[in-house]
């Protein structure tokens, strides 16, 4: 709820209920921006400090079969912003039940093989970005910024832009499965959803 105005009786302002400015230019729907804040993001939030540490830690590592990870502008840039938080949906979801995230690549640093395999087949980049509701999805970002949601069930487009993603996931938007065709034209996303 946006802040009150005060009364004309009123000298001062009358105390929001919900203690989450807005203005009619925010970059998020109300609630994805209220999520995003309690979770402990601001506009103009951006640590390069951390984005880097974990650049660091993914360059560096090699599974034991040989694979590395990528690492490239839109990954570090998706990092600096909103990497370290723990996002909790809480509203019903306007297709699917929205699931706690974490935007953390280190929960994907044992997974450079996976996230090789699915940039291979979309002919592009693919790093780490976090997890879905403790491990259940783990969540990746391409070169071009595009995200998606890897699970048991298949691999899921979440959006053309992190701040897409973020609105897919809080707000339950149902996401699009990735599907072979659509992987070979090199378009990323199929027919089929989730």
């Amino acid at each position: 709820m946006p802040p009150t105005a005060p009364s004309a009786d009123s000298a001062a302002p009358v105390a929001p209920i919900y203690d989450h400015s807005r203005s009619a230019a925010t970059r998020f729907p109300v609630a994805v921006d209220a999520a995003l804040q309690d979770a402990g993001w601001r506009p103009g939030r951006w640590d390069m400090q951390q984005a880097e540490h974990w650049a660091d830690a993914l360059r560096t590592h090699t599974s034991p079969a040989g694979h590395r990870h990528t690492v490239f502008p839109a990954a570090v840039e998706a990092w600096a912003e909103f990497g370290g938080l723990d996002i909790n949906p809480t509203g019903p979801g306007r297709h699917i039940a929205p699931t706690p995230f974490t935007l953390d690549p280190l929960h994907g640093l044992h997974l450079a093989r996976t996230l090789g395999d699915l940039g291979r087949a979309l002919e592009t980049d693919v790093a780490p970005l976090g997890q879905e509701a403790g491990g259940q999805a783990v969540l990746a970002i391409d070169a071009e910024g595009r995200v998606y949601s890897l699970d048991h069930t298949g691999d899921w487009y979440l959006g053309p832009d992190i701040d897409q993603a973020l609105n897919t996931l809080v707000l339950g938007v149902r996401p699009v499965r990735l599907s072979a065709a659509g992987a070979d034209s090199g378009s990323g996303t199929g027919e089929e959803e989730h």
